[in-house]
Parts: structure tokens; C-alpha cells; sequence
């Protein structure tokens, strides 16, 4: 059996000529795709401090198929066209033999093509539903484990019927407005207006307008990273935030904290994970983290988590298949459970199934008040 690699082999720097041109069978490459620019690169630190811990808690328990594991990250935040040409390069030269991270759809939807049955690719973001490339397997929520619940749940309990969308202007928002306002058609909800932003877009005010006209009981926010923060802070200048709640999907508590306190109040959100998650199991993986980390470390949330989870699946899926071909982990995935920070985690077709919980704000911490039922 293999032994651990040092902390040296476990992370590289974020270019892929450090990955060994595959010198050496013994060792599983994992090419660690996650944003490390633009707008969604404050998510990266917590990510790549996610990653290393599981990579290192992986080696420890003698890796996947007797070999260790070394990641190396990609910026999944560079232009799509490098990004492509990098795991292009990456999988026809046989240099990495798989793919985890936690990107954006656009980045996903480039990756696909380069990795569809050559090697697996384990994608850990929440995303919009409907990904069936080869050999790819989701971590992440899609709308009906983790947006619908939510939207039931605040309307049962604090009477919130009629809704706003607001977003960045690519996939993942733009294909989650389209089928949450089918779902609200169906299920009684107001549908009242929608507005979305460029990445990186800074002018919020036809945004604003857009939902002060809609007289919404609350507004659906699908921003990311430092953009869903300047959006907070420019909704509670305007006032807004004192008379509609917000459903805020790609945050964690860096975002809030990026946000401040006082851009805070009535905003909930839903996900598979909180540090706050008040599990014996989440609670010792919090620990473990400030152990291996210090205090300084990158917030622990849910988009850095999901890293930690995507590396977890990938070691389940391989070692139920005996395998790390897409082929042969594709005839064993309907057997893959693991337990993790989040509790067990079983596969469903390529997806996951996992508990998901609701969670309020309290100026720069999240407090989970509901487990959701899709």
C-alpha cells in the first residue's frame, strides 16, 4: 500500500506545467478546477484548503486503489477558451487522471467536452439540473433537492408568495429562472419580475427598480461570489431590505462577510452544508479543519466543502469499481455511498442524494432553522 504524500506533493502551484507528465503510475493526478480569479475567486481559498485537507485525509487511509492522490489546481476563473485548452492538454497527454472542482456552469460546459469518457470528472457545484456528459458525476443540489424545498418552506412559514429573480447574466441563473418560474406557475406562486447583470457587473440600479416596481415579498438571488456581495450591499442601501426577504443561493459566509453585517437582514439560503450544522460529524470535520488550518484559515462553507465532498465521491466511486476508467465506475456508481461532513451521501444515476438544510442570516454567520424535504 502506498503511503501519505507530504503537504510539498499534495498541492502544486496553479499551473499545469507543474503536473508531472505522467512519470509516475503510482500516484492518482487530480486536476483541482476551481476559481482562483474573477468574480467568483474569493471561493477559491476555501476550496483549494477544503481540497488539500481531503486529499491528505484520503492518503492517510491509503489513498484510491492503494496509490496517492495529488491534486493540482486549475483556475477555473481564466478565459473559457484557456480553460478548455488546459484540461484538453491535461487528459490527451494523459497527465491528470481525473477532474474535481467547484466552478461555474460556463466553466463546466467546456470542461465536458475534454473529459466525456476519457476520465471522470466530479463536478461539486449546486447547478441548474440536466448535465448527462460521460463520465461526469454532480455533488452538487439541482433546484428540485434544493430551490423548490426553500421556496415551499418560506412560503408555508413566513407567507412569502410573490417573487423577483435577479442574476448574473450566464447559465446557471439564466436556466434556474426559466424552470423556477415554471415551478412557481405550477405551485400557486407569483411570479413578478425579473433583471440580470454581466459578470462582474457593477450597475445595480435597473436591478433595483426592477424589484421595487414588482412589490415582491421576496427576491430569488442568483449571484455569484463578490458580485452577489456588492448586490447586498447596494439592496440595503436602497432600503429594500426592510421590506423583502432574499433567497440567496451561491453564498457562503465570506460573501456575508464581503457583504458586512448591514447588508444582511432577511436574507436565507439552502445547501448540503453549513459550518454551523449542529451534527457530531460536522462539528469534528469543523474541528479537524481549524486543526490542520489555524484559526486564519479560509471560512469553511459549503462551496469550499463541496471540494472536499467531490474528492470523497471520486475515492468512493473508484474503489467500488475496482477502477478509476469511466466504464467501470459507470456499472458500479448505483452502489457508491460514503459518509462525510454532510452525513451519508448515496448515488442516485450520476447525481447525489444528500440531506439539505435552510439557513437565516445572522449579520456574518448562517443559523440552519429547517432540514428541507424535495
Amino acid at each position: 500500500m502506498a503511503g501519505p504524500v507530504s503537504r510539498s506533493e499534495v498541492m502544486v502551484n496553479p499551473n499545469s506545467a507543474t503536473v508531472p507528465a505522467r512519470a509516475d503510475p503510482d500516484v492518482v493526478d487530480i486536476a483541482l478546477v476551481v476559481p482562483l480569479s474573477g468574480p467568483a475567486g474569493m471561493f477559491g481559498p476555501s476550496c483549494e484548503a477544503s481540497a488539500e485537507l481531503a486529499a491528505e485525509d484520503i492518503n492517510a487511509a491509503g489513498g484510491i486503489l492503494d496509490r496517492p492522490v495529488r491534486i493540482h489546481p486549475v483556475d477555473a476563473g481564466a478565459p473559457l477558451s484557456d480553460l478548455a485548452d488546459e484540461l484538453g492538454r491535461l487528459v490527451a497527454q494523459q497527465r491528470i487522471d481525473a477532474v474535481v472542482g467547484w466552478h461555474l456552469s460556463n466553466a463546466r460546459r467546456v470542461i465536458t467536452p475534454q473529459t466525456a469518457g476519457r476520465v471522470p470528472y466530479v463536478y461539486t457545484t449546486f447547478y441548474e439540473g440536466g448535465e448527462s456528459a460521460d463520465g461526469v458525476y454532480m455533488v452538487g443540489e439541482t433546484p428540485e433537492q434544493q430551490l423548490f424545498p426553500a421556496l415551499s418552506w418560506l412560503r408555508e412559514n413566513l407567507g412569502l408568495k410573490r417573487w423577483c429573480i435577479v442574476g448574473n447574466d450566464y447559465i446557471w441563473p439564466r436556466q434556474t429562472a426559466r424552470v423556477t418560474q415554471e415551478y412557481m406557475w405550477r405551485s400557486g406562486f407569483e411570479f413578478v419580475g425579473e433583471a440580470f447583470v454581466p459578470l462582474g457587473g457593477r450597475d445595480f440600479r435597473p436591478m433595483l427598480d426592477v424589484i421595487s416596481r414588482s412589490d415582491a415579498d421576496g427576491v430569488l438571488v442568483l449571484m455569484v461570489g463578490a458580485d452577489n456581495a456588492a448586490f447586498n450591499r447596494a439592496f440595503a442601501r436602497a432600503g429594500l431590505d426592510q421590506s423583502m426577504v432574499r433567497l440567496s443561493l451561491m453564498i457562503g459566509e465570506d460573501v456575508l462577510c464581503a457583504s458586512g453585517s448591514g447588508a444582511t437582514t432577511g436574507l436565507y439560503t439552502a445547501c448540503g452544508y453549513f459550518e454551523s450544522l449542529p451534527t457530531e460529524v460536522n462539528m469534528g470535520f469543523g474541528s479537524h479543519y481549524v486543526q490542520r488550518f489555524g484559526s486564519a484559515a479560509p471560512a469553511l462553507n459549503n462551496i469550499g466543502e463541496s471540494c472536499y465532498e467531490g474528492l470523497l465521491l471520486l475515492t468512493a466511486l473508484a474503489q467500488t469499481a475496482r477502477s478509476l476508467e469511466v466504464t467501470a465506475i459507470d456499472r458500479a456508481r448505483a452502489n457508491v455511498a460514503y459518509q462525510g461532513p454532510r452525513g451519508e451521501v448515496v448515488m442516485h444515476g450520476a447525481h447525489t442524494r444528500q440531506p439539505v438544510y435552510l439557513a437565516s442570516a445572522d449579520q456574518l454567520e448562517f443559523n440552519v432553522i429547517a432540514e428541507l424535504t424535495p
